[in-house]
């Protein structure tokens, strides 16, 4: 029996992704060129698939990086000028902001303890602010940002480029892009892939930034522009050599999703994380760290942990072959988090809550 990873990333590979690597490999997709025709097939069968995925508009480009983190330096090199403004709530939307005041820019921020969401009434952006850094879910913590708040904010603040890390809650989100100027995720978390890829998507606000960023002799960047990354996108390639396999595997799994259907996706990962979050609010070894349940997500699940350490229960839990988070940071030790990916089936779901009804892992 293989062991299962309920890990919030890398997290358990997609059930057909094995019998994809192997067709590649038969296929020889790791080793063609990436100026070739079969890669420009590659790409566009990708693209296709994300777009149909997500329900990404016509006139949104989709574009390859070698991860989220590396899109956090790209919008802040193609974007902003001056000023970005971060809601901060956990480790991740912490790291964007950084990146922002580490490069010199005018970085707001709106930040409460982990653990909690946001209330908007609070909030009042400088008009200076040309870019909002929303983290829609918090790998860290749990907690999820819910689309009505950020379309609030197009509404609040029409002008300023919106732009929405959705990591760990692709493809389970589902949000208006309209609304939005920029989504960013890697592959790693809920499409069950291996890691080293990330796909950015946005409108032409950001293109028409960094074209006016150029146009005042501003840096942008060097190989991973707006620009360049377009540029070659209008071929169907990438300015340096890609994730040849990472964009391939994506353009399968994309598939396969779309075959399956988001609608049914989407059901099963309500159904549980209503087991997870009952389990954290029912057994007497935890309760849920997120306490506002319209802020917990549905895709990362985080309980606090009572009587024993993060590290005690994952011993315990690897007698069965299976495997979840340890918190995050200061948490490490005192929180488990639980990852609810397409990749995790209702079954192995209910098989760890299971275990934990059932007083094994005590």
């Amino acid at each position: 029996m293989k062991k299962l990873f309920l890990t919030p990333g890398p997290s358990e590979l997609y059930f057909t992704v094995p019998d994809h690597i192997q067709t590649a490999m038969k296929e020889g997709v790791a080793s063609i060129s990436h100026r070739s025709k079969d890669f420009e097939k590659i790409f566009k069968f990708a693209v296709d698939g994300i777009r149909t995925l997500l329900e990404v508009p016509e006139n949104y480009h989709i574009v390859f990086t070698n991860s989220a983190t590396e899109i956090w330096e790209r919008l802040i090199q193609n974007c902003i000028n001056n000023s970005s403004y971060h809601f901060v709530n956990g480790s991740f939307s912490q790291k964007f902001y950084s990146f922002s005041k580490m490069m010199g820019k005018n970085a707001h921020v709106f930040e409460v303890a982990p653990g909690n969401g946001f209330d908007l009434s609070n909030v009042d952006i400088p008009g200076e602010v040309e870019m909002i850094g929303i983290t829609q879910n918090e790998t860290s913590t749990g907690v999820a940002f819910p689309v009505e708040d950020i379309y609030q904010l197009r509404n609040q603040y029409p002008d300023k480029i919106i732009a929405v890390d959705a990591v760990s809650s692709v493809p389970y989100l589902s949000i208006d892009f309209h609304k939005i100027d920029s989504l960013y995720f890697s592959v790693q978390k809920g499409m069950g892939l291996p890691a080293g890829l990330g796909v950015w998507i946005f409108n032409e606000k950001l293109v028409d930034k960094a074209n006016q960023m150029t146009a005042q002799k501003k840096p942008i960047g060097t190989y991973h522009t707006i620009p360049s990354l377009l540029k070659m996108a209008a071929k169907n390639q990438t300015p340096a050599t890609p994730n040849v396999l990472g964009i391939y595997l994506l353009g399968k799994v994309c598939e396969d999703m779309n075959r399956r259907g988001m609608q049914v996706i989407r059901q099963e990962t309500n159904y549980k994380a209503a087991l997870l979050y009952n389990l954290f609010e029912s057994n007497s070894l935890f309760e849920p760290f997120v306490k506002e349940k319209k802020h917990r997500s549905k895709t990362v699940a985080v309980g606090n942990l009572i009587g024993q350490s993060a590290s005690d229960f994952l011993q315990k839990l690897s007698k069965y072959k299976m495997e979840v988070g340890k918190g995050y940071g200061e948490n490490k030790e005192s929180q488990i988090r639980i990852a609810n990916f397409p990749t995790h089936s209702k079954e192995s779901i209910e098989l760890l809550v299971d275990l934990i009804e059932g007083g094994k892992l005590i």
